[in-house]
């Protein structure tokens, strides 16, 4: 990486910032901001890629650049494209433009894309400049690199617990544990996802809607998934009578046609999985398949656990009430076989400690 100053900071920073402006509104495909600055040093264009709007961020900038942008510096928060696809290369794009430099933070992960298109700029004379908060552009794009280096979507789980890591009381009786202010984080958590995933339990028991309440726009609905290898979920649940609202996945298997027809002819999607719904990479391989890029696993306890058994968490947030329940008999939070050593446990990084109102948000990743 050649050198940088704290204007590139500054400006990969913005293009980071108007890529956010595309969440919940891209997906399948990556959230790319862009800043197109002068010779001079003014900004003359900003751009934020929206899917419903097949013009990249960076034709965007450039538009609003006009004749500015020749001899300028282009910021862009993931690698433009070299490749013919619904659009022509950005590349070629920056390239007319007479963009003399361009600072971009990571390459794009996408097999058609990564490295070509800083490849295809240094072609053309344009100096490319690497590396900068490439942890930022990363962490925003989690989802989409998720999606091309592991072949599946990303998993981030999701639990509301006491301080005693119990998620409801005895008998597992529907029990909300947070405060306003944590639930209104919930439902942003939501609006970052393209599915949300409860196990039949946790549909049988609480009825949950598992709708996205944030407000904010989002191009297609959240999915409902429910792992339910025996069809519990009732045809009268909130789930399955709100299918024309937002879909409502059931993956499972189980092929009587006596529990799966009445779910269909609500507008249940009843996917049969081989290995059935415990068998969560194949889960994973159907949600891929129907262009799921990014899944919050909002509980119970045996999803939860099978997911950390099985390895396929990508991110994790507990938020902690200040609750204590106790007994024993009330469920915990996280199931399965657990950890035989310490060495074995779930370790996070990169930790985040946030306070909600009276509840605690702890969020980090997987370290080993």
């Amino acid at each position: 990486m050649s050198e940088h100053t704290e204007t590139d900071i500054k400006h990969i920073r913005r293009a980071i910032e108007l890529a956010g402006l595309g969440t919940g509104l891209v997906s399948p495909n990556p959230l790319v901001g862009c800043v197109v600055v002068s010779q001079s040093g003014e900004v003359v264009g900003e751009g934020t890629y929206l899917k419903g709007d097949v013009t990249h961020a960076e034709v965007i900038a450039l538009m609003k650049a006009g004749t500015k942008a020749a001899g300028g510096t282009a910021y862009v928060s993931l690698e433009p494209h070299d490749h013919h696809g619904k659009t022509p290369p950005c590349t070629e794009a920056l390239i007319n433009a007479g963009i003399a430099r361009v600072v971009c933070p990571i390459e794009d992960p996408n097999p058609l894309v990564s490295g070509k298109g800083f490849e295809r700029l240094r072609e053309a004379g344009v100096e490319v400049l690497t590396g900068i908060l490439a942890d930022e552009a990363a962490r925003l794009n989690e989802k989409f690199i998720c999606w091309h280096r592991n072949e599946r979507p990303f998993v981030h789980l999701k639990l509301a617990m006491s301080l005693d890591g119990r998620i409801s009381l005895k008998s597992s009786v529907s029990t909300a544990l947070s405060g306003e202010t944590a639930r209104r984080r919930v439902q942003e958590l939501r609006h970052e996802h393209d599915a949300i995933m409860v196990g039949a339990t946790t549909a049988a028991v609480d009825d949950p809607s598992l709708t996205d309440r944030s407000g904010k726009p989002r191009r297609r609905p959240l999915v409902r998934v429910v792992l339910d290898n025996s069809l519990r979920l009732p045809h009268v649940s909130k789930l399955a009578t709100t299918t024309a609202e937002a879909p409502t996945f059931v993956m499972t298997n189980c092929i009587d046609p006596e529990r799966v027809g009445p779910l269909q002819e609500k507008g249940v999607d009843v996917i049969p999985v081989e290995g059935g719904a415990r068998n969560l990479q194949g889960v994973l391989a159907e949600l891929k398949r129907r262009d799921i890029q990014s899944v919050l696993v909002e509980g119970g306890t045996a999803v939860a656990g099978a997911f950390i058994d099985a390895k396929l968490v990508d991110k994790v947030t507990f938020i902690l009430a200040p609750i204590v329940i106790g007994g024993s008999e009330a469920p915990n939070a996280v199931g399965g076989s657990g950890a035989g050593t310490l060495a074995d446990a779930l370790r996070l990084r990169d930790l985040s400690v946030t306070r909600l109102g009276d509840d605690i948000e702890i969020t980090g990743y997987p370290g080993n």
